[in-house]
């Protein structure tokens, strides 16, 4: 019992037991050795409101040793009228490891992430409060039944490998939340060890990263679809000049037809087949630029396609002069990529490469295919010695709709090479100065080649 000077005026057994001497002493003294009313002291609230309150703190034994505490303080009336003239304080002390479990309670629970700890069978064994909320009071559950609703273990199960190795794992991974929907978490585990080095539990945190991918998606779509506006503009032009060519064709052939001129038919004609087969060209090249799409994955040998786009090639290029060639690294492993989507961004770049050099300069002109291993990066090159690639065009040429060959080029071909690098989370860059000839380098991540390999099959 304490009065409103800070006295002790009375205390039990137990509080002398654990505090010593308190006769005589002000409780900030007793309880934490200090020469003045503690800052925050509840006292205050309570002779001001009459209310109870209940606080907790860390003071020091009768031995010096600091003690943490969770103490009830109620107000006492003596006599007749309202005044608070005393109040009684009811103090548990908790010890370091009691309160160290508690704080870690609170963390697990309140953290906002997903946390589940797993058992060797793959059960839940415990799960805090954003776990529940998201995916229902699922403890004792298998995880991927839980996770993903699924009837056998994941294939890519970082736990797995936690329970096999020891250590931490890291993927991105699809699951579906107790309403039914779609979600994408990224996801850590690490092992909880038994004695020396068997892993008794698995620790698994989530991080539901959904929004994030949802807002990826808009963004590509949007850049996409700004391009295919862009380019919608940009093809204006060209159809007007295939237009014109098919007009001309059709008015050579119908003056033919009245002269009875069969070699002005013949050129009328010509006319007409070669607009013509521009116009298949320019609606293939934009369907396929225009549509969105998943690569379809499949384990190839990058070899066998740059050889084979050596062998579809070389004949037409020597008929030009220019010689193409290839060169491949050492320990090329197979890859998860879409066959046809990667064969026609090889085709592009080579054709550009081959019109390239029969514009350049240069004697002795040739087209190099490079094939090589990076750090954890399948990377394709193609280079050429041409005309090479200013400054102002490069920074249009996977941008916007753009082309240097004029009637003959429709603008689509680097752009839908662009595209298809990126449905493979790659990347395209170009390294060239006018009259020097150009390199073009895709790069491959194989861990990003891998997890969207692992994505399409689930």
């Amino acid at each position: 019992m304490i009065d409103r000077e800070y006295n002790i005026v009375e205390a039990n057994k137990s509080f002398t037991e654990y505090f010593g001497n308190w006769r005589n002493k002000k409780c900030y003294a007793v309880y934490k050795n200090l020469e003045e009313p503690c800052k925050d002291c509840p006292a205050i609230e309570v002779f001001k409101h009459k209310q109870p309150v209940v606080f907790d703190s860390i003071g020091v034994d009768q031995h010096g040793k600091k003690t943490h505490y969770v103490a009830q303080v109620f107000p006492l009336k003596t006599g007749r009228g309202s005044k608070i003239n005393y109040f009684m304080e009811m103090t548990n002390t908790v010890t370091e490891k009691d309160r160290w479990q508690q704080e870690c309670q609170i963390l697990f629970d309140r953290v906002p992430c997903y946390i589940s700890v797993i058992g060797e069978d793959y059960r839940i064994v415990r799960a805090n409060e954003a776990f529940r909320e998201n995916f229902g009071d699922i403890v004792g559950q298998f995880c991927y039944k839980v996770y993903k609703r699924r009837k056998t273990k994941c294939r890519n199960c970082p736990a797995e490998k936690t329970f096999k190795d020891g250590k931490a794992h890291h993927s991105i991974q699809q699951g579906i939340d107790k309403k039914g929907e779609k979600i994408h978490y990224a996801v850590s585990t690490s092992a909880l060890i038994r004695g020396s080095d068997s892993v008794a539990h698995v620790i698994e945190i989530s991080d539901d990263i959904t929004e994030i991918r949802k807002l990826e998606n808009e963004v590509v779509e949007a850049e996409r679809l700004a391009a295919v506006g862009q380019t919608v503009a940009g093809l204006a032009h060209s159809i007007k000049n295939i237009l014109m060519g098919l007009e001309g064709g059709k008015y050579i052939v119908s003056l033919g037809l009245k002269k009875n001129n069969k070699e002005m038919i013949n050129k009328g004609w010509e006319m007409l087949e070669r607009n013509f087969d521009k116009t298949t060209s320019l609606v293939k090249d934009f369907l396929s630029f225009s549509k969105g799409r998943l690569p379809k994955l499949e384990i190839i040998d990058p070899v066998d396609l740059v050889t084979e786009i050596v062998d579809l090639y070389k004949d037409i290029a020597a008929q030009s002069g220019i010689e193409l060639k290839s060169r491949i690294g050492k320990n090329i492993k197979p890859a998860q990529l879409d066959r046809d989507g990667i064969h026609t961004c090889l085709t592009n770049l080579v054709s550009n490469a081959i019109d390239a050099c029969l514009i350049g300069d240069h004697k002795g002109n040739e087209v190099l295919i490079s094939l090589s291993e990076g750090r954890d990066k399948l990377i394709f090159e193609v280079s050429d010695n041409g005309s090479g690639i200013d400054y102002e065009i490069k920074k249009k040429i996977f941008t916007t709709f753009f082309t240097t060959k004029g009637g003959q080029g429709t603008g689509l071909g680097l752009l839908t090479t662009r595209k298809i690098v990126k449905e493979h989370g790659g990347n395209i860059k170009v390294i060239s100065h006018k009259g020097e000839g150009a390199r073009f380098i895709m790069e491959f991540s194989r861990k990003r080649l891998s997890a969207l390999y692992k994505q399409t099959k689930e």
